[in-house]
């Protein structure tokens, strides 16, 4: 499992879309209670669930990790996971920086970490403002939260900055096919 974590507005998605097209990895979707943005596909982008939904799920262990981020509800779905790994299919996970530590915690075995991160904090606040996509309170909230999340950068297995897209997908490439390519070499 390969998760790709880090703070609001650093480029995960779009990176993680990039990885997807380059490599053998296999996007888990995960569910949310946030309702969707404009363009996303329920089952495509995220599972959208209703929070009573969600919390039953919650409460019948069908999670394997969760985060409250921002008011709303994410987890990344046990069963995708679970066959996803017992068919031996790279897993990309693309979650908060809370989840990546659940997981971590777990000692899950063959867990690779990858925090993406952006050059600056001051660049880090163009890109969300650019965005246009929050209000200027939320824009503000993620920001603090993105202090405290680039403090535990270190507790990654990487840390790929995005200054420029193209090297970033090149840089994850790289990590997420060396395993690959040794697995390759050991048979």
């Amino acid at each position: 499992m390969i998760v790709i974590s880090g703070p609001s507005g650093v480029g995960k998605t779009s990176l993680c879309e990039a990885l997807l097209e380059r490599s053998r990895c296999k996007r888990v979707i995960t569910c949310t209670t946030r309702p969707p943005r404009e363009g996303e596909q329920d089952g495509v982008d995220y599972h959208f669930s209703d929070r009573n939904h969600f919390e039953e799920g919650l409460q019948a262990g069908r999670f394997l990790e969760h985060a409250e981020v921002y008011g709303n509800l994410y987890g990344t779905p046990r069963d995708q996971v679970e066959e996803g790994t017992g068919n031996g299919t790279d897993l990309l996970l693309n979650i908060d920086v809370q989840g990546a530590r659940q997981l971590r915690d777990s000692g899950i075995p063959e867990l690779m970490t990858i925090f993406v991160d952006a050059p600056s904090g001051e660049e880090l606040e163009r890109r969300l403002l650019d965005r246009a996509s929050d209000s200027e309170e939320v824009i503000r909230k993620r920001l603090e939260i993105s202090r405290c999340e680039r403090e535990e950068k270190s507790a990654f297995d990487h840390v790929v900055v995005n200054e420029d897209f193209d090297k970033a997908v090149e840089d994850l490439e790289a990590l997420v096919t060396r395993p690959c390519e040794s697995d390759e070499e050991n048979q």
